[in-house]
């Protein structure tokens, strides 16, 4: 009877061993899949923050660009404008003069007209 006693008790054990192995092996396997779910919300995170950066970088470069390419057109313009008015006076006195020459005292001469 002891024998049997001591061989139930033995396969009592036995099970509850195996059963705590199985809760262990289940919280292992439970601790390991939060563990990835935290690796791979964190790499989210972090493609998130790389790419609002990288956006950010963009953003920064291009606006850069913008004033760059506003400050060389407006130095162009002015660079245009001042080679234009040294040449303005000139010109308008030749316009006047071939005006002048060409439909002096005519009735077709618009200069004429603006005279009387």
């Amino acid at each position: 009877m002891e024998l049997i006693r001591r061989i139930k008790q033995a396969e009592e054990q036995a099970q509850q061993i195996i059963e705590q192995a199985g809760a262990e092996a289940a919280g292992q396997a439970e601790q390991g899949r939060q563990r990835r779910r935290q690796l791979l919300e964190e790499a989210e995170q972090e493609r998130k923050r790389a790419a609002a950066e990288a956006v950010a970088q963009a953003e920064a470069q291009a606006q850069q660009e913008v004033e760059n390419l506003k400050a060389r057109a407006q130095k162009e313009r002015h660079d245009l404008h001042e080679r234009v008015e040294n040449k303005m006076p000139g010109a308008v006195a030749k316009v006047i003069n071939y005006l002048g020459t060409h439909f002096a005292e005519s009735p077709q001469n618009p200069v004429c007209c603006l005279r009387d």
